[in-house]
């Protein structure tokens, strides 16, 4: 996907795509934001399977992107499954990217990528949130293998590198927590980090936020997912109009 800025609209210049993860024709509920979804009808990932999403945008294009439904890596019977995702933010560009959340059925040998390059003018909202197992059906995350990397790279320069391992259903390393998430918001102030650490107090205290060359990180375990939606939108809300000096406009999807 190529988004550029033309006029006064952001549009998506061109999105080419091989197999069945496609995008839906983009909507502009604020006018010059492209908001687009992201869509993939197997609605999960089996073992074996290889998504890659490529994310470009050009120096002033500003594009929201999200998703339907969750997506879901299954039960694989050996073969790894693996979600890679690249994102290319000119100078001036903006990206949020806030994807439902991920859930990893047990069992599940997963490894999923994701990272974010952008200069020092870009503007970068983003979410990662991960599901291990079905809380909600009682069902945990007893055996399986999760991989999970997170960069963010400014001017070809490290701001962010972080991993999470998980094998053979050992949560030990997320306090035995289902629900793992982080979220990035860049360039952040002081400002920022002190009203988003206001909003995670619903989350007790597996979470916390911190501010690094311009990089607030919020990082936060929990174990209700109606609980996680209502904070990470809440801080979402907070951070939009500090960010892009726009109000926060609800993606149609999460409101079906």
């Amino acid at each position: 996907m190529h988004f550029t800025r033309t006029g006064h609209n952001t549009v998506l210049a061109s999105a080419r795509h091989h197999g069945p993860l496609t995008v839906q024709r983009p909507f502009y509920p604020e006018e010059d934001v492209c908001h687009l979804y992201l869509l993939h009808p197997p609605a999960g990932i089996v073992g074996g399977d290889e998504l890659h999403i490529a994310v470009t945008l050009n120096e002033n294009s500003h594009a929201l992107i999200t998703q339907p439904g969750a997506g879901k890596f299954y039960r694989s019977g050996g073969p790894q499954a693996l979600l890679r995702q690249h994102f290319t933010l000119a100078p001036h560009a903006t990206l949020e990217w806030l994807p439902q959340d991920t859930i990893l059925f047990p069992g599940a040998n997963a490894t999923i990528q994701s990272v974010f390059h952008i200069a020092s003018e870009s503007r970068l909202l983003a979410w990662d949130l991960l599901c291990l197992g079905r809380p909600v059906m009682q069902e945990s995350f007893s055996h399986g293998t999760l991989q999970n990397r997170l960069e963010v790279w400014r001017n070809g320069q490290p701001l962010l590198i972080e991993r999470l391992q998980l094998q053979k259903g050992e949560l030990s390393g997320v306090a035995h927590h289902p629900w793992v998430g982080t979220l990035l918001c860049y360039p952040a102030t002081e400002n920022m980090l002190e009203g988003t650490r206001e909003r995670l107090t619903p989350l007790g205290d597996y979470a916390g936020a911190t501010l690094n060359d311009s990089l607030l990180t919020i990082r936060f375990l929990a174990d209700d997912n109606l609980i996680v939606q209502r904070v990470m939108r809440n801080i979402w809300q907070f951070l939009r109009p500090l960010l892009t000096h726009k109000p926060p406009v609800l993606p149609r999807i999460w409101q079906t």
